[in-house]
């Protein structure tokens, strides 16, 4: 009798692979980055971390998501590895799951969130599917963000990997990258910049407080906006009358 072709079968080494070691911001650095909304932070990163707003939250609209990321790689259609990082993720992180942009299956449900709420887990960041979805709302506190929702199980069998860089709404995420999520969306803070960066929110913070505050009692102007017109080639005629209101 003829063996099956080699082409199947499975193989030790990439695509089994766990990190158990994780270098991750202190305590205090991600509480701190929780406190501002997702724009703040997308601003000062210069746009260029955050995820596809398809990736949005499934679950409680008032619930916030931030932590140092878990990252999981699954195979299209399946989650072992997920199961599995309930055992690696510590309390406070975010499990933040690749599947490859896959719409096979969804890859969590009401008994894994459930697992990982007893865990301590902040919360899962999902670039594919879930399923249960009444469920995980009845956790009431246990938020999930994912591109959307499918009845259909997943396969339990593998390959994976857990704590590998993955690719998550257009963004790779390290492990122990501090993530980010509310009603704007999802951001990612590269963990060698988290100190950085909440310095530089909480500098800025008085400032546009103020600003906001000047421009909801109508106290603004669109010169800024004529500068840049101007710059741009349009005459100070073009501009109009109000062109400095």
């Amino acid at each position: 009798m003829a063996n099956k072709p080699q082409s199947a079968a499975l193989h030790p080494g990439p695509g089994f692979r766990i990190e158990t070691s994780v270098d991750r911001p202190s305590s205090e650095t991600v509480a701190g980055l929780g406190e501002f909304e997702t724009p703040a932070a997308s601003d000062l990163m210069n746009r260029l971390y955050t995820m596809a707003p398809t990736i949005h939250n499934l679950t409680d609209d008032k619930l916030k998501i931030v932590g140092s990321a878990c990252t999981v790689k699954v195979y299209p259609g399946d989650n072992l590895m997920v199961h599995k990082a309930l055992d690696i993720a510590k309390p406070g992180d975010v499990i933040v799951v690749d599947t490859s942009g896959s719409t096979m299956t969804a890859v969590l449900g009401d008994l894994i969130s459930t697992k990982a709420r007893h865990r301590g887990i902040a919360g899962f960041i999902i670039d594919g599917l879930i399923r249960d979805l009444e469920g995980i709302r009845a956790l009431g506190d246990f938020p999930v963000f994912a591109r959307g929702v499918t009845p259909i199980g997943p396969l339990h069998r593998g390959p994976g990997e857990i704590n590998c860089p993955v690719s998550a709404g257009g963004v790779v995420v390290h492990p122990g990258d501090v993530v980010v999520g509310d009603l704007n969306g999802v951001v990612v803070v590269p963990r060698t910049i988290a100190d950085d960066l909440l310095e530089r929110l909480r500098a800025g913070a008085r400032k546009e407080s103020d600003y906001v505050s000047a421009v909801a009692k109508g106290d603004f102007t669109n010169e800024w906006v004529d500068r840049l017109l101007l710059d741009h080639g349009l005459t100070e005629d073009s501009l109009g009358a109000n062109g400095s209101g």
